[in-house]
This record gives structure tokens, C-alpha cells and sequence, in this order.
């Protein structure tokens, strides 16, 4: 019987967080299930977005931590 893998298999996968065994097992069923290797191009697709965003703090919040750090006294940034 074939081990049903899960979408957070996947992720430990992706992140080379699960045994050398269970990895060869994951590859087999990969080559195997086009549903989930399907599933995992997906989430390596999504990872790769994620990791292009950059987050920047809007001006209101940036002269909002200016502003309460001159108040307090702490030193220019």
C-alpha cells in the first residue's frame, strides 16, 4: 500500500524537512499521481512568488515610529 501524502508532506518536502526514506517514497509518488505533482509545481510556483515580495512600510507608518522615537529621545535613524 502506498502512503497517501498530504499537502504539508509537500512542504516538508520542499523544505527538506522529512527522512532520506520518506523523500524517495514522496519522489516515487510524485512520478506516480499527476494530481499531486501537480499540487506540488503549484506550491513551488506560490514559494516563488512569496519570496519575490517585498513589504515596505507605508510613510504614515514610517513618520509615525520618527516621530515617537524623537518623543522618547532615542537616537537619529
Amino acid at each position: 500500500m502506498i502512503k497517501p501524502f498530504t499537502p504539508n508532506d509537500l512542504i516538508r518536502y520542499i523544505y527538506q524537512e522529512m527522512p532520506e526514506v520518506e523523500q524517495e517514497l514522496l519522489m516515487q509518488a510524485l512520478h506516480d499521481d499527476e494530481h499531486l505533482m501537480q499540487e506540488y509545481l503549484e506550491m513551488l510556483s506560490t514559494i516563488e512568488q512569496l519570496d519575490q515580495i517585498q513589504f515596505l512600510p507605508s510613510e504614515k507608518v514610517v513618520k509615525a515610529i520618527k516621530s515617537k522615537a524623537k518623543s522618547t529621545g532615542l537616537q537619529k535613524v
